[in-house]
């Protein structure tokens, strides 16, 4: 249970550069008891036809799933004589400060981490006594009755009951039996228990689902106490009484079996700093990346400046409750909670979150494929992607027409393959004291952009596509000259902005200036929002950044009333969803006119998300990484995040050509230079989509058209993408058939290779086929190649040919600019295919 205070630091400047680690909970742990005359000692329950549950009472007791092809393989166990569920009552502050949130306990109240276990009892489908036999089970919460009724429900199930609760054990021995019929506990202070249900029930073939309930504290006071500890109990319980409302904050534990200290965990979404996140505290909360993430200068000044703005290791646009490990374990949680992954213990996973019931699923898989597979057939996977989006250079530049015109008339002579030019700026721009910033109004800015339609018909005609960008914010534009409508006005007249407390637009503070949020909640918001993008793509465009959604403040007023911790997580999808719902309306409206153009097609690509936005999201990029060779947040953490979100499902993802965020102080410059520039472009290559970027300030950065090297570099690599165009296709294909990513880590292909798992931003596979190695360091030209054990193949460096049979080995591979480190396997149809489409492009 939780009381939250919200904290708003979005003017506070003269920061503390070195903020410290939020004040969290500690990883909680008690004793287990069971009830002997109800809880046999040893037993066995089958949940569904293909997963069973093993009770045993040795060593104080634990439970066990296993699936019925792998019966000796553990898929989710408790630790013996230990609690599984836990709960505590705290004092929560959440610290917001534009986009970035910190979540802190700040007081405890209590903290019930002993358990019982009263019962473990088999509901079949016609156990409709269950409900009468369970009085206290919280009304809606199991849905047994409907179950029962259910066809697809697969019985029987499993359900567990049993108490948490606080009393200290007075006699030691007392648990070693793990019963409660020894049990004696102090009488001092006041003790505290709450019910607590636990529902297993087969899925589907590889699924177990979970949930767990609490129920409200009772708080019972000993008769032996002293009158002035009386008074102070009951002040306690007064204060106590004040969150009956509230929500507990519970803990789910598990197991990791003996002899298996190695096993490392992936996942948890999009992630920039670690693949494996072994020994660490995982929050799951979506929100801005920061600037820096922990690298330095910058951190120390983005925080300096504005409170926490520099994030770190763990803050991302699109985080997910979910995790496999290299042994072939996973798991994910259902619902939008804010939650922590505590992974710091040698032999437990413990999950807190921040409310008083959770449902999830535990996996079974014997491969990493098999599990992403599994995971993204119930959360869902993309759609398989328009064929322009993938057949050649993305260009995202500004300026206006005649600038997108004399680039267009540049690139030709350079015979670069273009799929479309991406035009930020068609909204307008407007000068702020941080620079030029876009008018967040979303229609053409036909002074900027004359012509507008026409141009869209003009690169129409050469196949090329025009993209824009919007968001799900608005600012007020009543200072811009040549607007046609005030979509802010519009908006706030349809009462379909988010509030605050107080029912007003709620101005969310954004840079220099100040923004409302669509209440996406709010029926009437999809509709008109809508309407807008019908309008842009009337104009001609076929695609556009759906950026943001990350940034709900948690303090928010909603038209349908749910919480808004939840509704923050949940935001990104609902965002993502509007979005893919236009498209999938426009396509159905295009039936029977394919033939007048059959590469006609809408795509959007956003950055927030969580782990159903797979199911909405159509392709995905990284955010602002910083123009810089750093680990957290520069060209490094672009590959983390390519290849950790594609274990979460998110199939198609990239990152902007050369990083986005530079900085321009007295005494702290990032700066893209032309080398990172190039290398960046040798990356981005080998990703699903090939676009550039001109960063936040595009003076300060070398641009792919700055001189004739950018510009022949950029064409080299766009016919280098161009070349495994056919494998991309069927790469795309297998994405939206089983969610398996188009970029992945080694370890996908090869988890018993102990050396693939010590791989980060290293190296990565294209599909199953072609290793890429990036030269990720300033002024290096060569590269340590890994060849991985598994699979009998040799792999061909594809510049020079030669031929690397020996696996399991390292070895130093010349990678001057231009020649980035790219392997294929030898004699495989995509390597010779793709080297014949090289030559044929006068490339190799």
């Amino acid at each position: 249970m939780t009381t939250l205070k919200i904290t708003k630091k979005h003017h506070k400047h003269f920061n503390n550069p070195f903020p410290s680690t939020p004040a969290s909970l500690p990883l909680i742990q008690g004793n287990l008891l069971f009830n002997s005359p109800t809880v046999p000692s040893h037993q066995q329950f089958s949940i569904g036809k293909d997963f069973q549950l093993s009770w045993s009472s040795n060593n104080g007791g634990s439970l066990s799933i296993y699936h019925q092809s792998q019966p000796k393989r553990a898929i989710w166990s408790t630790i013996p004589g230990q609690a599984f569920v836990s709960a505590a009552l705290a004092e929560t502050e959440v610290e917001e400060s534009r986009g970035s949130f910190v979540v802190k306990d700040r007081k405890l109240h209590l903290v019930c981490h002993h358990q019982t276990i009263q019962d473990i009892r088999v509901i079949d489908q016609f156990d409709h006594s269950l409900e009468a036999q369970d009085q206290d089970s919280p009304s809606g919460f199991l849905d047994l009755d409907q179950k029962t009724d259910s066809k697809g429900t697969q019985f029987p199930m499993v359900l567990v009951t049993g108490w948490v609760f606080n009393m200290r054990r007075k006699k030691k021995h007392s648990q070693k039996y793990g019963t409660l019929e020894n049990a004696q506990f102090e009488g001092k202070g006041p003790s505290t228990c709450a019910r607590y249900w636990v529902l297993f029930e087969q899925k589907n073939s590889n699924q177990i689902g979970f949930q767990v309930k609490l129920g409200q504290p009772n708080f019972e006071f000993r008769t032996k106490a002293s009158p002035a500890a009386s008074g102070r109990y009951k002040g306690f319980r007064r204060r106590l009484g004040q969150f009956q409302k509230r929500r507990l904050r519970w803990f789910w534990s598990s197991a990791r079996p003996r002899g298996e200290e190695n096993e490392r965990f992936y996942g948890f979404g999009e992630q920039f700093s670690h693949m494996d996140f072994k020994g660490k505290r995982v929050p799951i909360l979506v929100q801005e990346q920061g600037i820096g993430r922990g690298d330095q200068p910058i951190t120390f000044a983005a925080n300096l400046i504005s409170y926490r703005a520099g994030g770190d290791w763990s803050t991302t646009y699109a985080p997910s409750p979910f995790y496999m490990t290299s042994k072939m374990r996973s798991l994910y949680l259902e619902g939008y909670d804010f939650s922590i992954f505590d992974l710091t213990k040698q032999d437990r996973v413990q999950i807190q979150i921040l409310g008083n019931s959770v449902e999830g699923r535990i996996l079974h898989g014997t491969s990493p494929s098999e599990l992403i597979e599994c995971f993204t057939e119930t959360i869902g996977r993309p759609p398989k992607l328009p064929d322009w989006i993938i057949s050649g250079a993305v260009v995202g530049m500004q300026g206006g027409t005649d600038s997108v015109r004399h680039i267009w008339n540049e690139l030709k002579t350079y015979n670069a393959p273009i799929s479309a030019f991406w035009l930020q700026d068609w909204v307008g721009q407007r000068e702020t004291f941080v620079g030029s910033q876009l008018w967040w109004n979303w229609e053409v800015d036909s002074t900027r952009y004359m012509g507008w339609q026409q141009l869209n018909k003009d690169l129409s005609a050469q196949h090329i596509k025009v993209m824009t960008y919007c968001n799900p914010c608005l600012a007020p534009c009543h200072e811009k000259p040549n607007r046609r409508r005030n979509l802010f006005e519009e908006a706030k007249k349809l009462d379909i902005l988010v509030k605050d407390k107080l029912g007003e637009p709620y101005m969310v503070p954004n840079t220099a200036f100040d923004v409302g949020m669509l209440d996406l909640t709010h029926p009437d918001t999809a509709s008109w929002f809508k309407q807008i993008l019908q309008e842009m793509v009337d104009d001609g465009v076929r695609g556009w950044m759906a950026d943001f959604g990350e940034g709900l403040p948690v303090d928010a007023t909603l038209y349908s009333g749910e919480d808004p911790i939840s509704a923050h997580n949940k935001y990104p999808e609902l965002w993502a969803q509007i979005n893919r719902e236009f498209v999938e309306e426009w396509k159905a409206n295009r039936v029977g006119k394919e033939e007048e153009d059959p590469e006609e097609a809408l795509v959007f690509f956003m950055r927030a998300g969580f782990r159903d936005s797979p199911k909405w999201g159509m392709l995905f990029w990284e955010g602002d990484q910083m123009v810089s060779w750093q680990t957290h947040d520069g060209i490094k953490s672009a590959v983390v995040g390519l290849l950790s979100s594609g274990i979460s499902g998110y199939a198609f993802n990239h990152s902007d050509i050369g990083g986005y965020c530079a900085v321009n102080l007295p005494f702290i410059n990032y700066r893209r230079s032309e080398e990172l520039l190039l290398r960046w472009m040798e990356l981005n290559a080998f990703t699903t989509v090939f676009r550039t970027h001109e960063g936040n300030k595009p003076s300060c950065n070398s641009q792919f058209y700055s001189n004739d090297r950018t510009l022949s570099h950029f064409a080299r690599f766009a016919k280098i993408y161009k070349a495994w165009k056919f494998y991309r296709i069927q790469l795309v294909q297998v994405a939206a058939q089983k969610g398996l990513p188009v970029c992945r880590h080694l370890f996908l292909q090869y988890p018993d290779d102990e050396h693939v798992h010590s791989l980060s931003y290293h190296q990565f596979l294209v599909g199953t086929e072609i290793l890429v190695v990036p030269v990720l360091d300033k002024g290096k030209n060569n590269v340590k190649a890994y060849f991985p054990t598994g699979e009998s193949c040799t792999w061909q460096h594809i510049w020079t040919g030669k031929q690397f049979r020996k696996q399991g080995v390292e070895a130093t591979v010349e990678a001057p600019i231009g020649c980035p480190a790219v392997f294929v396997k030898s004699g495989s149809i995509v390597g010779e295919t793709f080297l014949k489409n090289l030559k044929d492009l006068k490339v190799l």
